[in-house]
C-alpha cells in the first residue's frame, strides 16, 4: 500500500466517460466499463465516478450503470451525481457502491448529509465541494456543475459539512480542472487545516510530483486525478493509465 490514496476520478455524462476543462466542454473519452477493466489490470486501489449531467438535467443516479460498474470493478468506488434522497443512497450502497458523493444536494438540503451519516455511517458519505476563485482571489463554493455561485467560503462550508457528519471531503478546484497545471495547494491547505476528516484533492494533476505536493504542501489525505490518468502527452491522446507504485513512492519521498 502507498502512503496516500491516488484515485482516478472519472466523469460520466449519460453512459459515456468524458473529460472537461474548467467544468466545460466535455470531451468523449470512451466506455466506462472498459475503463474499469483497464484499471482492474493496473491494480488501482479505488475509483471515483461522478455523473456531471445528472443534476443539471434533474435526473437521479444511473442505477443500471452503477450495477454494471459494480459487477466489473475489483476495487471500492465512490459514486456521485443526482443524489437527492436517503432511498437513492440506500439503493446505491446495496448495488455495491462503497461511498456516495453528495454535492448540490448538500448545499440545498444540509439535513440530507446528517441523515445519511446517521443511517449509513459517516464512512459512507462524501461531500463534494467545488470551488472557484474570483478575479479578486476570493474562493467561493459553487454547485450545479460549477454554474451556481453560493457565496459561501469553502473553509466554513467544509467545517459545517464535517459537523453534519460527513466522513470525507472531495475538494475540487474548478479553475484547475483538466488543466494539468498542478493542484491549488493553497486551497487544499486552508481546508485540510480546518477539518479532521480526510480531504481528497482534485483538479489539476498533470505529473506525479503534483500528487506529492498536494499531500506534502497542501495537507491532502488523498489525491484524485482525471486527465493525468486518461491522457498522454500534450496532444491529449487517450491512453487510460496509472502511475507505477515505484514512481509514486519515489515522488513522495523526494518532494
Amino acid at each position: 500500500m502507498l502512503e496516500i490514496r491516488v484515485i482516478p476520478c472519472l466523469l460520466l455524462r449519460n453512459r459515456a466517460l468524458v473529460k472537461t476543462i474548467g467544468f466545460k466542454n466535455s470531451k468523449y473519452i470512451g466506455d466506462p466499463i472498459n475503463t474499469v477493466r483497464i484499471y482492474n489490470e493496473e491494480e488501482v486501489d479505488e475509483l471515483i465516478f461522478l455523473d456531471i449531467g445528472a443534476t443539471s438535467t434533474r435526473k437521479g443516479p444511473q442505477f443500471d450503470l452503477v450495477e454494471e460498474i459494480a459487477s466489473e470493478c475489483f476495487m471500492p468506488f465512490t459514486y456521485g451525481g443526482g443524489i437527492r434522497s436517503l432511498d437513492e443512497i440506500a439503493r446505491l450502497l446495496s448495488l455495491g457502491v462503497e461511498k456516495v458523493a453528495i454535492n448540490s444536494s448538500a448545499y440545498e438540503n444540509p439535513g440530507l448529509v446528517r441523515q445519511a451519516a446517521d443511517r449509513f455511517g459517516s464512512q459512507s458519505v462524501v461531500v463534494s465541494i467545488d470551488v472557484r476563485k474570483s478575479l479578486f482571489g476570493k474562493y467561493e463554493v459553487c454547485t450545479q456543475g460549477g454554474t451556481f455561485r453560493t457565496g459561501l467560503e469553502p473553509v466554513k462550508y467544509a467545517i459545517d459539512m464535517v459537523e453534519a457528519g460527513v466522513g470525507e471531503l472531495l475538494l475540487t478546484s474548478i479553475d484547475r480542472d483538466g488543466t494539468m497545471r498542478g493542484y491549488d495547494t493553497e486551497l487544499i491547505r486552508r481546508v485540510s487545516d480546518a477539518v479532521d476528516v480526510p480531504v481528497v484533492a482534485c483538479g489539476g494533476a498533470g505529473a506525479i510530483s503534483d500528487l506529492a505536493r498536494a499531500v506534502k504542501q497542501g495537507g491532502a489525505s488523498a489525491v484524485a486525478a482525471g486527465s493525468m490518468v486518461i491522457y498522454q502527452g500534450i496532444n491529449r491522446s487517450v491512453l487510460i493509465n496509472f502511475p507505477s507504485r515505484a514512481d509514486l513512492r519515489t515522488a513522495l519521498a523526494s518532494t
